[in-house]
């Protein structure tokens, strides 16, 4: 039976429990993880924590809705038995009707072939890193080649001491503010995140510095398991110029190299970030995003002009 739990009924310990079981665990879906990105969070938990379904919501003209967190790529059904469409199909039907608007993204291993929901079929990029890092060049393409051959002719080095404050800085001041999505609260929170799992020891900062030091590129590893989550990256204009990060890129591939995990690229809907990703050899897992819409007409273009003031 599936139960609807409010954020103080759920018994963490139980609920990491799940995740550490389940057959798609996801670094997302831990309690500690989940209270930074969407404190409050509710829960739909099968029989005694058997499969979870995290609820993240928010509030916004009086309606309550379920959307997908910044920097937390997929959520959905996690199980210790195996999920498919119509398990996957009852946990949906299970969100309590309180919530009108639903928005979020499923994980890989949620299918849904159900046409009573909206979805929307979302790209991911993984790279086995089964192999040998020789055998992983070979499915490298031409253009990754020749920009690793380049960044290597340039003065750079592999610095494992890069800080959550100086790699958000470096995105912030290269990309961010000319972006717009993310927020000084959501900086706060990506700040926050990446310190918890240093702490935990579930998380690897390392960048490409000039001979003088300043960071070129960067990016936050997110480990649980066997995959390491590409989980935030920024590079600044000399950076790219240098092809920073290609080298760092090669430089996380040959290091992890030959070990049973996959580096998970966490996208790209943005074809040219893509390009980037598949220049390695990565291959597609895409998952699915779902949208219900429990609203009248005019709550819906509410939901509508607050998601335009959002991005604009």
């Amino acid at each position: 039976m599936i139960h609807y739990f409010s954020n103080h009924q759920i018994d963490k310990r139980k609920w990491d429990t799940c995740i550490d079981h389940s057959l798609n665990g996801r670094i997302y879906a831990y309690s500690w993880y989940l209270d930074i990105v969407s404190p409050g969070w509710d829960a739909l938990v099968e029989d005694d924590y058997l499969s979870v379904f995290p609820l993240t919501y928010g509030r916004k003209f009086g309606i309550k809705y379920l959307f997908q967190p910044f920097f937390t790529q997929q959520l959905g059904l996690f199980s210790t038995v195996e999920i498919d469409s119509p398990k996957v199909s009852e946990f949906l039907l299970s969100v309590p009707e309180e919530f009108s608007y639903i928005e979020i993204h499923l994980n890989e291993k949620n299918p849904l072939d159900d046409e009573r929901f909206t979805v929307k079929k979302r790209a991911n990029l993984v790279l086995n890193l089964s192999l040998p890092y020789a055998d992983l060049q070979k499915s490298f393409n031409q253009n990754t080649r020749r920009n690793l051959k380049k960044a290597a002719e340039n003065e750079m080095f592999l610095s494992h001491d890069v800080t959550p404050e100086e790699l958000i800085d470096l995105f912030r001041r290269n990309f961010g503010e000319q972006e717009g999505k993310l927020s000084k609260t959501d900086y706060g929170v990506l700040e926050k995140l990446m310190n918890a799992a240093l702490e935990r020891k579930t998380a690897a900062l390392t960048g490409i510095r000039s001979a003088e030091g300043s960071l070129l590129a960067g990016v936050s590893l997110l480990t649980d398991k066997e995959r390491t989550v590409f989980h935030f990256a920024a590079s600044s204009k000399e950076g790219k110029h240098k092809g920073a990060m290609f080298l760092l890129m090669g430089n996380i591939i040959e290091e992890r190299a030959g070990t049973a995990g996959i580096l998970d690229f966490e996208g790209s809907e943005d074809e040219n970030v893509a390009r980037f990703y598949r220049g390695f050899g990565a291959a597609d897992f895409p998952y699915f995003q779902v949208r219900i819409n429990r609203l009248s007409w005019v709550s819906d273009k509410l939901v509508i002009l607050a998601k335009k003031l959002k991005s604009g």
